[in-house]
């Protein structure tokens, strides 16, 4: 079954590996051709409808939480690699540090509109991405060790 829902394992090593100071996240998302809620409401929602009715809200609270939206956008044209274009939308998210990240995804605010989030998506991605300057630390880091 595609993931929209992160594993023990992978929310563990994120807690392990996070970077200091901001945390960027990289969505790549593949929406349902129709929206599929788990308490078996009717909807005529396409998946893109209802994760946007998600995307809409969550915004207001990532910025609550003092991060944003750095770049969101359809996928167009798969320019290098096999196959077709997987991804419907991408986006990158800039929280201010870990601990904001995960106070967003515990608060009742966030709980309340998953359900639109979780209705919409048939697959995502979501990779934790360093910033240049917390890049080069990690190779500096890397070559005294």
């Amino acid at each position: 079954m595609p993931a929209s829902q992160p594993r023990p394992e992978q929310i563990e090593a994120l807690a392990t590996n996070h970077p200091e100071g901001d945390l960027y996240m990289l969505n790549l998302l593949k929406f349902r051709e129709k929206a599929v809620y788990a308490d078996g409401r009717e909807t005529d929602l396409t998946g893109q409808q209802a994760y946007m009715i998600y995307g809409a809200e969550v915004q207001k609270i990532i910025e609550g939480f003092g991060g944003g939206l750095l770049f969101g956008g359809a996928a167009n044209v798969l320019v290098i690699g096999d196959g077709e274009l997987e991804w419907d939308w991408i986006g990158i998210m800039r929280y201010p540090s870990f601990d904001h990240f995960t106070k967003m995804t515990a608060s009742e605010a966030y709980q309340a509109i998953h359900v639109h989030r979780d209705a919409g998506l048939e697959h995502q991605v979501l990779i934790n991405c360093l910033d240049l300057p917390q890049s080069l630390t990690r190779l500096q880091a890397e070559a005294g060790s």
